[in-house]
């Protein structure tokens, strides 16, 4: 089976879809008889890259000149989407492709949609979060614009596939007579895993995962932060691992909250690193206003963190006697779960094995071949 797959991230451009995109090719790398070429973007101005993945995995890159490692700005989404249909016509045989895959309705969405027609080949798209219209409130703007394009590509496609339940409902609001599968995330249960032994510092360290904008809600976990009473003998430390245009936003709350020697910005973490970053952990919270199906809280569940997250996508799934469900904004709310969590240790202990025993039920290798299962069935009845 041949795949062409198009996702305008690529690690070390991007953010979960990136992550996302190179766990399923961990996985494929070792299926017999399976080729996949990905076109994805260089981080040059002018440099087509090829590289190989591995024997069976091949990685084309385009130019975008991204200026921004963790997020992709409108013109460069406009570069990827013009260079990747360019380079996949004039350098690669569209007719030998049994299928494609699109991360994302657009770009990629759209790219596949265009060159199914020229090779031939049916196509799926994965949808991630932004892609869908009323996801995101930055792109309200821009979503009545979408709409009409994001219709016609996702009838175009054979399969149009969700993450999470909540996720899978606000496609429905947009298109609620289409037919959408729904395929969680997954996690590396190995990579990431609880330590051999227990912390034992005079710190209790909460940590969130993920890129320092807006919809993530580090302000409201900064202000809440400051608030905590410690228990006795313990010093309160906060983590924020990621980068963003907030941060330096972030920054100036620290210090006005006069919390600044006790957050540390950890910035941009190398994805062979992150297991360590966890298991330094004892509290994992992510505040955000909207998620598909975060790998940040999933990661953080096998490495056996108790949680504290907002009523955001996939969290139904995930959240079940391992930590709070707190609401959006709600910065009382928010401090009074994390001040709780706090008080009970012995409760931390119950909540982070119980986030360890879900994440071992979401693995990447059940969630890549559910996508190659999926393809054979769509390539069959072609």
């Amino acid at each position: 089976m041949r795949i062409l797959v198009f996702n305008n991230e690529f690690p070390p451009l991007g953010g979960g879809t990136a992550i996302k995109n190179y766990n399923l090719f961990k996985v494929w790398e070792t299926i017999p008889g399976l080729e996949v070429d990905l076109v994805t973007s260089s981080r040059t101005r002018n440099d087509y890259e090829r590289e190989s993945f591995s024997e069976n995995i091949t990685l084309h890159k385009v130019p975008v000149d991204n200026r921004n490692i963790h997020h992709a700005a409108n013109v460069e989404l406009l570069r990827y989407t013009c260079r990747a249909y360019a380079y996949a016509q004039r350098e690669l045989d569209l007719e030998s492709y049994d299928i494609a895959i699109a991360f994302h309705g657009v770009p990629a969405g759209a790219v596949a949609w265009r060159l199914s027609r020229k090779g031939g080949f049916p196509f799926i798209v994965i949808l991630e979060g932004a892609d869908i219209p009323g996801f995101e409130t930055r792109y309200k703007s821009i979503y009545p614009l979408l709409k009409p394009l994001l219709r016609r590509i996702w009838t175009a496609a054979a399969r149009v596939t969700a993450i999470s339940k909540e996720h899978l409902a606000l496609a429905h609001a947009f298109m609620p007579e289409m037919e959408i599968p729904m395929i969680n995330n997954g996690v590396d249960a190995k990579a990431f895993h609880p330590p051999e032994q227990a912390r034992d510092t005079a710190d209790i360290h909460f940590t969130c995962v993920g890129r320092l904008i807006e919809r993530k809600g580090q302000h409201f976990l900064i202000e809440a932060f400051s608030r905590l009473v410690p228990p006795e003998g313990k010093q309160l430390k906060l983590s924020l691992v990621g980068t963003g245009d907030a941060e330096p936003h972030l920054r100036e709350l620290a210090k006005q909250f006069d919390v600044v020697d006790r957050v540390d910005f950890r910035g941009t973490v190398a994805l062979e690193d992150m297991p360590a970053a966890y298991r330094e952990a004892d509290i994992f919270v992510l505040p955000s206003m909207s998620e598909g199906m975060s790998l940040g809280l999933l990661e953080a569940m096998a490495s056996g963190l108790p949680v504290i997250v907002t009523d955001a996508g996939g969290t139904a799934e995930l959240v079940k006697g391992n930590g709070s469900i707190i609401q959006w904004a709600d910065i009382d709310g928010l401090q009074v779960a994390m001040q709780d969590m706090l008080a009970d240790e012995a409760g931390r202990v119950e909540m982070a094995r119980r986030s360890r025993t879900i994440a071992e039920q979401f693995s990447w290798e059940a969630v890549s071949r559910t996508y190659l299962d999926l393809c054979r069935e769509i390539i069959e009845s072609k």
